[in-house]
């Protein structure tokens, strides 16, 4: 899949903006700060309704408009789907399919993106939450009604959570306490929330070969890269995590490692599990007012041979690590047979990405990706653009974008 044509209004810096882009690499270059992440920003928003840069839709619209509208006409097969999106800050976006009035969550999957920025860094030396995310929106854009069950596992968890925050403040006054709902919120939190643990454990695993290869190739050959799955329903069945050094391991070790995480992958029975901790720490959560059990207290674990990666891989390590992990989740999209099936392989975008690599990581990275359908950099000089990835050029100034012959 491709987009063919982009067109912005009143989306951050730019009132209006109309372009028409073509397959393989294309290139927005330009000073900082003119507006050319904001063109790929779009982009990747129609793909997965959120952005790299910030949290709230709110910043998304331009200052002083009432909205913002994203609109693209994505191709399959030489097939066009025009998206749109309208973005109001404070309510719920309104989404078109073909010009036709659509449910936003049936926009997700049309078009496919993955992007790679110097956010990323994120993925390896920040908290879990960046690393969830990183698995939640790939698991979205696999299989897109999974946005409906983290949704509701959201929701879920913060009127769980507010109910064990007034059920500690309740017994501290000395007062009686009815936990007759918390049991009714049990279940829906270890119901939805397991589906959520099984796609992502099964989503683990689809990476994990991708990964040691994708690092392998960026870094030249220069360590091992290895991921998996920390679940805290182990932690709360007193189960051994798995270690780096196991997973690596070739010996029985190995295989107990990847068995438990392979039990992560059946629903039901995660299920089961989940109520079942959540019955045994409940004491300890009312009297914390936190919900200590579930797959927002789970984290994507890195290593680079037997050691974390997190405080002990290099900033070029770390480096290597976050494109690996995006080129990770490329291959599993491309090789991915969903609704697309073999017209399935995402945009790859490369915002402000070379100006971070050394020479021999730039042109790696470069000689890996040049043969995608569509690849969208964007660069502050032109000479960050490695050859590999030379192709339609915009220049980016002042508001403007013109396309460079």
């Amino acid at each position: 899949m491709y987009v063919s044509d982009l067109a912005l209004n009143d989306f951050r810096s730019y009132h209006e903006v109309v372009l028409a882009l073509e397959p393989g690499p294309t290139a927005f270059v330009g000073p900082n700060g003119q507006g050319k992440t904001n063109l790929v920003e779009a982009v990747a928003y129609l793909s997965t309704f959120t952005s790299h840069r910030v949290a709230a839709d709110a910043a998304l619209v331009r200052q002083g408009a009432p909205g913002a509208v994203v609109r693209a006409k994505v191709v399959h097969e030489d097939r066009p789907t025009l998206v749109e999106l309208e973005i109001v800050a404070g309510k719920a976006n309104r989404a078109r399919l073909n010009r036709a009035p659509a449910r936003p969550r049936d926009v997700l999957g049309v078009l496919r993106t993955v992007l790679f920025a110097p956010e990323d860094l994120e993925l390896v030396r920040g908290d879990p939450a960046a690393r969830r995310r990183f698995l939640d929106e790939l698991m979205v854009l696999l299989t897109p009604r999974l946005a409906a069950v983290r949704a509701e596992y959201d929701k879920v968890l913060r009127q769980r959570s507010a109910l064990l925050k007034s059920a500690g403040a309740a017994r501290r006054r000395g007062a009686r306490v009815d936990l007759s709902t918390l049991d009714v919120w049990d279940g829906q939190l270890a119901d939805t929330g397991a589906q959520l643990v099984a796609a992502r454990a099964d989503l683990i695993d689809r990476l994990r070969p991708h990964v040691a290869t994708a690092y392998a190739d960026v870094s030249g050959g220069q360590g091992t890269a290895r991921i998996g799955y920390r679940a805290s329903v182990d932690q709360a069945d007193d189960l051994p995590l798995p270690t780096a050094a196991e997973l690596d391991a070739d010996d029985g070790a190995r295989v107990a490692a990847v068995g438990r995480e392979d039990a992560l992958r059946a629903a039901p029975a995660v299920a089961d599990r989940l109520r079942a901790a959540l019955l045994r720490v409940r004491e300890q959560e009312i009297e914390r007012g936190l919900c200590l059990v579930g797959p927002h207290r789970d984290d994507l674990t890195l290593a680079l041979g037997p050691l974390p990666a997190k405080g002990y891989a290099s900033h070029g390590e770390s480096w290597s690590y976050a494109l690996a992990l995006r080129l990770a989740a490329y291959e599993v999209l491309r090789g991915d047979d969903g609704a697309w099936g073999r017209d399935g392989e995402p945009v790859l975008i490369l915002d402000d990405v070379f100006a971070e690599l050394d020479v021999r990581r730039r042109e790696r990275l470069a000689t890996m990706v040049a043969g995608a359908r569509q690849v969208l950099v964007t660069a502050a000089d032109a000479a960050d653009v490695p050859d590999a990835l030379r192709g339609a050029r915009f220049d980016v100034a002042e508001g403007q974008v013109t396309r460079r012959d």
